[in-house]
């Protein structure tokens, strides 16, 4: 076997006997990796928490917290640590119980330094098996168009870190921005950067469904707890155990759903609806809003408790406006993203046309944008975007120049206004096409119309 010293690796011993701790650090000293020493279970846990170690030998006889103990509670801080247990013979029993708890493997007294050697190699060959086969799960997922986040402004990297320190840890999340900023993209790179990457990422719209019909999505329902419950129904909260749930437009929620959550977060059970028993759940909440949840706490509509039980770690997608930089390499991304179903790839856009759709406010934002690019690939015939690709902007397109026949005073909110009445005129007057081409949902227009007395 090969002298793994270039890896620095780092092993701690626990164990109370002396004589083992020295026999033991003896052969790992020999291939050149790193020692440290914990004489009980508590000793163990507070050095794992303040150092980094490739291996833990841990035996499970030991007074105080024993061996069990201080393996759960190690997997508790790190479920991805690898964990060899050393046992006497009486103790296989024990062994194979810890095994299921999540250690590797386990050695029995008295053990050979052979014996040692080769099971701490098995030990760190799987460790890096395992890492390297996340390294390329995430590779190939962000080989996934749909989970790409584009964006070198200085405003994305500042939330490509937050993701970056976030993600390994189990902290709630809260994502806020305007409708079509990319909320739930994050919400899946905090996923599958975290130790829950080969769980479940669930995901529920909490503007798409009623109340009733939303409790029994959540948390599940018992045969025959309301008319047309015929069979019994698995929540969403069971099916994303062990992984991410995705609460999108949080917002949207009850004062009822918002406390039953609370305690969702609180206790980490849930009932299922017209059930008796409560059941443990183990998912990581990650939610996302379009709305100022703090004026919504002003006005009684979301508890306080709940905002300060979310927004443990906050982030905020700037929208498209605010980050312009960005929109050459998104639309050049969605151009290579579309041009795979084209017999004619689109590579160029004429400079006017790039020039506009940079100065555009893009009240969509990303959603908007992609949605336009994907209908100018329909439009277009050639290799290059042109004015004609984008019919659908030539209302608000003057023809001196970009935006001369707009109040450069006017505020933003008129701006929006503005365009989702041209938009509306250009339809006339239909919803669905309209939402198309804003980038939005139905439910966001239906504001913004009665927001600026649209209705016709």
């Amino acid at each position: 076997m090969k002298n793994r010293a270039e890896s620095n690796i780092q092993v701690l011993i626990v164990d109370d006997e002396v004589i083992m701790q020295e026999s033991c650090s003896r052969i790992i000293k020999k291939e050149g990796w790193g020692v440290s020493i914990a004489e009980s279970g508590e000793e163990a846990i507070e050095k794992f928490d303040r150092n980094q170690f490739d291996l833990i030998l841990l035996d499970l006889k030991m007074p105080g917290v024993g061996g069990m103990e201080t393996l759960r509670r190690l997997r508790e801080m790190d479920p991805g640590i690898t964990v060899l247990i050393i046992t006497g013979y009486p103790s296989i029993d024990t062994a194979v119980k810890a095994i299921k708890l999540g250690a590797y493997d386990y050695i029995t007294k008295p053990f050979s330094p052979d014996t040692l050697r080769i099971s701490i190699y098995r030990a760190l060959e799987r460790k890096s098996l395992v890492t390297e086969n996340r390294k390329l799960r995430r590779q190939l997922k962000a080989k996934k168009d749909e989970d790409v986040i584009i964006g070198q402004s200085k405003i994305m990297g500042n939330i490509y870190e937050i993701v970056r320190r976030v993600a390994p840890t189990e902290s709630t999340v809260l994502i806020t921005g305007e409708s079509g900023t990319g909320k739930e993209l994050i919400a899946r790179a905090i996923h599958s950067h975290s130790l829950r990457e080969d769980k479940q990422f669930v995901t529920v719209d909490c503007s798409s469904l009623v109340e009733t019909l939303l409790e029994s999505e959540l948390f599940g329902h018992v045969k025959g707890s309301f008319t047309g419950a015929i069979q019994a129904k698995y929540g969403s909260f069971e099916l994303a155990n062990g992984g991410t749930f995705f609460f999108d437009e949080i917002g949207n929620l009850s004062l009822n759903i918002q406390a039953k959550l609370l305690r969702v977060i609180q206790e980490k059970e849930i009932k299922p609806v017209g059930g008796e028993k409560t059941l443990k759940i183990d998912a990581r909440i990650v939610a996302a809003t379009n709305q100022d949840l703090k004026k919504s706490i002003v006005r009684k509509e979301f508890r306080e408790d709940l905002y300060y039980r979310l927004n443990v770690v906050p982030i905020h997608m700037p929208p498209l406006r605010e980050r312009k930089e960005d929109i050459p390499s998104l639309i050049y991304h969605l151009l290579g993203r579309y041009n795979k179903k084209r017999e004619i790839p689109v590579t160029k856009i004429e400079p006017d046309v790039l020039k506009y759709l940079m100065e555009y406010e893009w009240p969509g934002n990303v959603r908007e944008l992609r949605n336009a690019i994907e209908r100018a690939l329909i439009l277009e015939d050639g290799d290059t975007l042109l004015p004609g690709s984008f019919p659908w902007l030539e209302g608000i397109k003057p023809k001196g120049g970009i935006f001369n026949n707009i109040n450069k005073n006017c505020s933003l909110a008129e701006l929006e206004m503005q365009h989702i009445k041209m938009v509306l005129g250009k339809t006339g007057g239909h919803k669905g096409q309209a939402t198309n081409i804003l980038g939005i949902d139905r439910k966001t227009l239906y504001q913004k119309i009665k927001k600026y007395r649209l209705e016709s």
